[in-house]
């Protein structure tokens, strides 16, 4: 499988698709355009592998029998095409032979056309919801234009491989995207990135059955390229043809939209052993539900390898998520703890680990994609960091990659391979390994949006490399670090401590009382402060006012000497308390640290009391890891530079008198 695209080819492809889309405005709304306009891409594709099939067919059908006459071969073709091709249509329409016809009946020949389609194509046809889009197209005199721009144009596979229509795909998804005001929650993966991946996972020629997963499987990039990849691998027929036999890929996804080009890429490949499913994999299947859900369970369901780009960032929780649905699963898949309800990331992650394989059946590995929010939001107790400590604990998870920038298309965000795996080797068990890759890339030519960099296969060698001998004692590379899982383990420990004063000592507060005047406020205090406490209180008398003063100490009872004071139930003016001057702050602690030594030689303050908290934290902060320090310029430097852009800048303008 060849990675590297025609982009210019690409990039005018994708430019005269779009000018179609933007002949829509005025008509449609922009985020209408994708329903109008990748429809009628797909039919083209499938028209144009049907065009092949026949031609190819007919070619070898009179072999065979050459004296067919021309009609006796295209009813024997039609006849084969029903019954032996992946997918066919009934009719005799094309799209150009629709858009040639009678213009009158124009929408009637394009809807038998589409009618005339086989089961497979029609479901692809309905989750795009086309034939009612049809009829807003016609409505708005738009039909005859996007067939005209359509009806001829190459896109078959073997003009634009499905890597090429992958990049279009996305590219035109991404436009979209844009128009229409969406926020970038799904981040479409470019081949070079799954590659790297799918080689991390070190997918074997299979002697046996082999299954590849993506809970989030998009227009199935993922399980199209790890596939791919194993059939380039694969060195004689007998190889390719085990990889065809024994490996199954399986998915989700939600969106209809990419669930439809998704089946549509099988569709065309003639993949009889790839399930994709459409729904939401992060909760229970209920056939009764309006919302398809996990049609994958790991009830039923393991994978020996899963690979996935789940979205970044997208809700998952609140009015316009689904909550309650995923919360069912809290005591089996989720029994670790739940994100917070605005990154449904790490509920992916969970997901796929629930569906491994027991090391003792064949074990799993996973690649998974995530921005930095996975490693690090959520303090300590939180769901996040009980997923990690989860993960790290049952030493699950195996190395991270850090990535350059500016490698997907609709985000230029730094993004992390992490890889982990049920059946670690011994050089592997209870450590982490960590790689820098983020230099690993080259320019690309051209952007698409926001992709500005690309890797080759020398940078993905590069990272394979240091991933697979990293772990050696004596290797030595300063982008390779590898830690034990509790490094990543901190302490949180709330603390007290007696500030100081401008004379630097311990420091007394005066301040007035805003709290409730009780006797239940007063011991919480006490509890707090664990020193004496002077209230001075000022009491409206019918002769004026005047001031009463208590003081509170350990020993007292406070209710007591509270209810004395107001048995005669005074009409309190203002209270103003007098006490240590405490500050309470939470402190973050590495695993390991001894915290009486750590909080002295930190605060530098008399320190009252410190709890830790109850169970230890977790982050991973790679950057943190491999960070370098670089001097500043001196600042002989910077004024020799900036004396010399003004000399410069003077003689500009003595050339402009």
């Amino acid at each position: 499988m060849v990675l590297s695209v025609n982009k210019p080819k690409l990039d005018n492809l994708a430019g005269d698709i779009w000018k179609s889309a933007e002949r829509l405005r005025g008509k449609f709304k922009a985020y209408e355009y994708q329903a109008v306009i990748l429809p009628i891409i797909i039919i083209r594709r499938l028209e144009c592998v049907l065009n092949k099939w026949r031609i190819d067919k007919g070619i070898e059908v009179l072999a065979r029998r050459p004296k067919l006459t021309d009609q006796e071969l295209a009813e024997l073709v039609k006849k084969l095409e029903i019954s032996n091709a992946p997918f066919f249509n009934k009719t005799d329409w094309t799209l150009s032979k629709v858009f040639q016809d009678d213009q009158m009946l124009l929408e009637e020949n394009f809807r038998a056309y589409i009618n005339g389609f086989s089961q497979n194509v029609d479901d692809i046809i309905e989750h795009f919801n086309y034939r009612a889009t049809i009829r807003t197209v016609v409505k708005n005199n738009r039909l005859a234009p996007i067939l005209s721009q359509y009806k001829e144009l190459e896109l078959g596979p073997d003009k634009i491989s499905p890597l090429e229509m992958g990049y279009i795909y996305e590219e035109l998804l991404r436009r979209f995207s844009e128009q229409s005001g969406e926020e970038a929650g799904e981040h479409f993966t470019p081949r070079e990135v799954i590659r790297l991946m799918v080689e991390l996972l070190d997918i074997p020629i299979p002697e046996k059955h082999i299954s590849i997963y993506d809970p989030a499987c998009g227009t199935g990039g993922m399980l199209s390229v790890a596939k791919e990849h194993l059939l380039d691998r694969a060195a004689t027929p007998e190889e390719k043809a085990k990889v065809e036999k024994y490996v199954t890929v399986h998915g989700q996804e939600l969106s209809h939209t990419n669930y439809a080009i998704c089946q549509a890429d099988l569709l065309i490949k003639n993949d009889q052993q790839a399930k994709v499913f459409l729904g939401n994999s992060l909760i229970p299947h209920n056939k009764d539900s309006k919302e398809p859900g996990d049609q994958l369970p790991e009830t039923e369901f393991r994978f020996d390898f899963m690979l996935s780009n789940p979205p970044f960032g997208v809700t998952w929780g609140g009015k316009d998520g689904y909550e309650d649905e995923a919360r069912k699963l809290v005591k089996t898949r989720y029994q670790a703890g739940m994100p917070r309800v605005n990154d449904g990331a790490l509920l992916f992650l969970q997901t796929m680990l629930a569906k491994m394989k027991e090391p003792a059946k064949g074990a799993s590995r996973i690649s998974i994609i995530f921005n930095g929010s996975p490693l690090s939001n959520g303090d300590c107790g939180s769901g996040e960091s009980e997923i990690r400590r989860w993960i790290l604990q049952n030493d699950w998870l195996d190395a991270i990659v850090m990535l350059p920038d500016q490698l997907f298309y609709n985000t230029g965000i730094s993004t992390y391979i992490w890889m982990l795996r049920n059946d670690k080797p011994a050089a592997h068990q209870g450590r982490v390994m960590l790689i820098d890759g983020r230099q690993q890339f080259e320019k690309e030519p051209k952007s698409f949006g926001n992709k500005r960099n690309r890797m080759t296969d020398t940078h993905r060698e590069w990272i394979k490399e240091r991933y697979c001998n990293g772990w050696n004692q004596d290797y030595a590379d300063d982008h390779v670090k590898i830690f034990q899982y509790e490094d990543f383990a901190y302490h949180k420990v709330n603390v007290v401590f007696w500030q100081f004063d401008v004379h630097d000592q311990p420091a007394v507060l005066s301040e007035p009382y805003e709290k409730a005047f009780t006797a239940a406020n007063l011991k919480k205090e006490m509890q707090y402060y664990d020193s004496e406490l002077t209230f001075l209180i000022r009491i409206k008398l019918e002769e004026g006012e005047k001031a009463v003063t208590l003081v509170l100490t350990p020993m007292d009872n406070i209710a007591k000497k509270f209810k004395e004071l107001m048995d005669d139930k005074p009409e309190i003016l203002a209270i103003e308390w007098t006490h240590r001057h405490y500050l309470k702050d939470d402190e973050y602690i590495p695993y390991g640290e001894d915290i009486e030594v750590f909080l002295k030689s930190e605060i530098g303050k008399p320190i009252i009391r410190w709890q830790d908290s109850p169970q230890l934290g977790y982050e991973i902060l790679p950057n943190k890891y491999f960070y370098k320090y670089k001097p500043p310029t001196p600042a002989r430097d910077l004024l020799a530079t900036f004396w010399k852009l003004e000399k410069e800048a003077e003689k500009m303008l003595e050339g402009l008198v």
